[in-house]
């Protein structure tokens, strides 16, 4: 049976028995669960509907979900099951059936759908837990003995085996699992399921999901009664396709050839080829999966997860001798084992294999250089009796050459080292001071959670009517107080509540009797339905008490140009960019916009200059703005964008400009009616919002001209100061500039030599290095030609050693080297030193053995300079 049979038979077998079916949610997960970086279970898109917080679509839910777990990566391609990117198929009930149910549907499953000898199928339930305050689990014991399962095969297992979390937090419950017996072959008469060892195969994990832990340890019961199953597909393939492994299947098989077939290495041939060949196929997998879901590599969050996945991918593939680049050949050869799946992998495909061709080219040098410097220290160490590198070490490799730690202690204990990681953790510090500050959530969670608690006490769900106008005739359905604050439910609602990028509408809400009045703080986004937050201005508002909401018209108007102008924006850079360009986050309010996207190098100015008219080219030519209601599929057919951290039903709203050629995004946000309402485009700046993901700042509309009113006036001042035309002025200020640059010039020539040190300090600082005096410094305040005869004055009193010398200013790097003649003969040269120094300040050079200059553009990358010299002068005299 292959992997896509086991799929289907499964979602079929749960869809004839009123189970709806659903598409598997991305692996970044919706923005309602920041519990997680990725979809780490089948259960996580459902969370809200499991906590009671959204009403399911159907009470019997089926899916095969797209997941992705990292704590045990080391353990990928050691055993036969441990998998980064993985598919979990399960059913669900949401207050429906629960354990006798759940039971009755796994065995029917196991035994008539795939085929198990029922003698062979042994149990594990909970047997209870003192701190958790529970018994063992009679009521799925009792589920099981009435299936046949004698009692002999049911197996009490603790807390740590059959109590099922998805972190410290969150829904819960025990759980019951299936294994599967392989025979005494495997094992001996006394082992049994839960324990270790590779007799039994767990298969299949039934989770009772009755309770909300929060905090660790104290449960209260969910709303309902729920059912969470996971079975996870690939093992059960490995079990009916009789594998010894995952490796082996169907869906991996394929893959592990490709890479037999670019290393002309063999699976089976030893240990160390195996698991390079296998963390290939798992990683290429995992790395196809996360781009194509929105996910670019960098050194934050899951953007890291991405990078340490193909950078263990691109060491494995070297390792058996892989040289050539490979990452998009193992991608085209996923696309062709799970495109039909998972369509995105084919939508995305260009994508895709940009960003893995890149980040490989990336790599490559780093890996070189890193690898070749760690060896260096290894090779010390064992010199030395030590157990392992130090922490300042690995701290260079990861600061200086961008050399990941995981894969520093990975690659040391292969060679049967350690690292120092709390020395390493405690340098790490230094580093941390430039993360990004997350300001603490605690006190808005807890309004949240009131705000939760009002809505659900109300009788429906707020309807929203901001799309059809900015003022709404409605009542107080709950109201109570906060801190000063009141905390309101309205029946219907002009309001547009955060959400999508776009902020809350402003306003007030008035007693129609105009007793009482109170402006708008926040509007909160509950799933489907919505609460305020006001602040009181005037007299007290009651429940039942009619009122009218009033949105502040001239704000919600700069927000719809704001966003609308975002579509175009996005769908602007798609054009000039490529359609690798995906949105990474973004901002809509009355002020600005502000735009993210995924694209690894600066614009331009001549680039962003071509967005920036084509987007104001559209708004010129006045069409239309629709908002759709359709099918998630329907809109997907269309081309509409779907945005990453956003969850969809199966009716969507779908914004369209210009009847759709120029843009299409799957959007529940408020726009203008047509493109000319926006009035101009301004691009405020591009920048850098995280690796490979860039960052545009615009505003529109009245802002965007009061803002070209303030230049024009700017202008106009500058002008007159200097004494030039608005329209000379350009011209003008450049001639300044020019001769003040000239003037510079003459100056440090003619104080040049006068800053640079004596030479007999800096001979202080020499370092010895193979029985050379060797001296690397960094001297500031001189020219090129300055420190070219400095190097000369200093190899006076160095006579036999080795002098790299660099100097930084006005955005400008020289870099000298000298090597004696002597050391030539061991292989130090000057000019390949200062060429592999440049190379670190953005630079380049070269000279003759003894004697050599460069220039570079980085003056903040000096030290690495230097660093880079001094690594090789010590692997070529060590």
């Amino acid at each position: 049976m292959t992997s896509d049979e086991i799929r289907e038979r499964f979602l079929s077998f749960f869809e004839q028995r009123d189970h709806r079916r659903l598409p598997s949610a991305p692996l970044v997960p919706a923005e309602h669960d920041p519990s997680v970086l990725l979809t780490t279970a089948g259960m996580h898109p459902l969370k809200p509907y499991f906590q009671g917080r959204e009403r399911p679509p159907h009470a019997r839910l089926t899916s095969c979900q797209k997941c992705f777990r990292t704590p045990d990566i080391d353990q990928v391609g050691l055993t036969a099951r441990h998998l980064t990117f993985f598919e979990m198929l399960g059913n669900f009930s949401m207050g429906d059936y629960f354990k006798s149910g759940a039971v009755e549907f796994a065995w029917e499953v196991s035994l008539q759908v795939f085929g198990f000898d029922p003698e062979q199928v042994w149990i594990t339930v909970f047997e209870g837990d003192e701190e958790l305050g529970l018994g063992p689990d009679e009521e799925a014991i009792e589920a099981w003995l009435a299936v046949g399962v004698p009692r002999e095969r049911i197996v009490p297992c603790p807390r740590s085996e059959n109590f099922w979390q998805a972190g410290p937090l969150g829904p819960c419950g025990p759980c019951s699992e299936l294994y599967l017996d392989r025979g005494l072959e495997f094992g001996s008469a006394d082992d049994l399921p839960g324990g270790e060892n590779e007799r039994f195969l767990e298969y299949w994990n039934l989770v009772f999901m009755q309770y909300e832990q929060n905090p660790e340890n104290v449960l209260t019961p969910l709303p309902a009664q729920n059912i969470d199953t996971g079975l996870g597909l690939n093992r059960l393939a490995a079990i009916l396709q009789n594998t010894p492994s995952v490796f082996e299947t169907d869906q991996f098989k394929p893959l592990i050839t490709l890479g037999e077939e670019l290393s002309g290495r063999t699976y089976g041939e030893s240990a160390q080829v195996d698991r390079a060949l296998r963390i290939l196929a798992d990683h290429s997998r995992g790395m196809s999966m996360l781009v194509a879901d929105g996910v670019v590599p960098s050194n934050e969050a899951r953007g890291y997860v991405l990078r340490r996945l193909m950078r263990r991918a691109i060491v494995q593939g070297r390792r058996i001798g892989i040289d050539q680049a490979f990452l998009a050949v193992f991608a085209e050869r996923v696309r062709e084992t799970l495109g039909a799946a998972y369509p995105e992998l084919r939508e995305q495909a260009d994508a895709v294999d940009m960003w893995l061709r890149r980040e490989e080219e990336a790599f490559g040098k780093t890996i070189e250089q890193g690898t070749r410097i760690l060896q260096q220290h290894v090779e010390r160490a064992r010199e030395q009796g030590a157990e392992g590198i130090g922490a300042e070490e690995a701290f260079q490799l990861h600061d200086t050459y961008g050399f990941p730690f995981e894969l520093t202690m990975e690659l040391v204990a292969e060679q049967g080292l350690g690292v120092d990681e709390q020395g390493f953790e405690r340098l790490m510090e230094g580093q941390r001071v430039r993360a990004r500050a997350i300001p603490g959530r605690g006190a808005h969670d807890d309004v949240t959670e009131r705000l939760r608690g009002l809505a659900s006490a109300a009788p429906s769900e707020t309807v929203f009517t901001g799309y059809e106008t900015v003022e709404q005739v409605t009542e107080v359905a709950a109201v109570e107080r906060q801190d000063g604050h009141l905390l309101a439910k309205l029946v219907e609602s002009p309001f547009y509540a955060t959400g999508g990028g776009q902020v809350h509408d402003g306003g007030v809400v008035e007693c129609q009797d105009g007793d009482c009045r109170a402006r708008v703080v926040d509007v909160v986004r509950l799933g489907g339905d919505q609460a305020l937050v006001l602040e009181p201005e005037q007299g007290e508002l009651k429940a039942g008490e009619r009122v009218v909401a009033r949105v502040d018209r001239a704000e919600r108007r700069t927000t719809e140009c704001n966003h609308t102008a975002t579509h175009l924006l996005h769908a602007a850079l798609r054009e000039q960019l490529g359609t690798h360009v995906r949105q990474a986050g973004s901002y809509v309010g009355p002020d600005k916009l502000r735009f993210d996207f995924t694209h690894s190098a600066p614009l331009g100015a001549e680039v962003l200059a071509a967005i920036e008219d084509r987007v104001n080219e559209w708004v010129l030519a006045n069409q239309p703005v629709r908002a759709i209601t359709t099918t998630l599929d329907e809109a997907r057919k269309l081309g509409a964008m779907a945005l990453f951290g956003e969850k969809y039903g199966d009716v969507v709203r779908m914004v369209e400009v210009g009847d759709g050629q120029w843009s299409r995004e799957l959007c529940g946000g408020t726009h203008v009616r047509a493109t000319a309402e926006i009035g101009v485009v301004r691009v405020l700046a591009e920048t850098s919002s995280a690796a490979n993901v860039r960052r545009i700042e615009a505003v529109t509309g009245p802002v965007a001209i009061e803002m070209l009113r303030r230049h024009d006036r700017e202008l106009r001042e500058v002008a007159t100061a200097l004494r030039a035309s608005p329209e000379t002025a350009a011209e003008v200020a450049s001639t300044r500039e020019q001769q003040r640059r000239a003037l510079e010039k003459q100056l440090r020539e003619a104080t040049a030599g006068q800053n640079a040190p004596d030479p007999a300090e800096l001979v202080q600082h020499a370092v010895d290095i193979g029985g050379v005096s060797a001296l690397f410094a960094q001297v500031n305040g001189i020219d090129a030609k300055a420190l070219l005869e400095l190097a000369d004055r200093v190899r006076n009193q160095l006579a036999g050693g080795v002098i790299v010398l660099g100097a930084g200013a006005d955005d400008r790097v020289a870099l000298v080297v000298s090597v004696a003649p002597a050391l030539v003969q061991r292989g130090v040269k000057a000019g390949a030193l200062v060429k592999l120094a440049a190379k670190e300040v953005g630079g380049g050079g070269g000279g003759r053995d003894t004697m050599a200059q460069a220039g570079g553009r980085d003056p903040q990358k000096l030290p690495q300079a230097l660093s880079a010299a001094r690594s090789e002068v010590e692997r070529l005299l060590t």
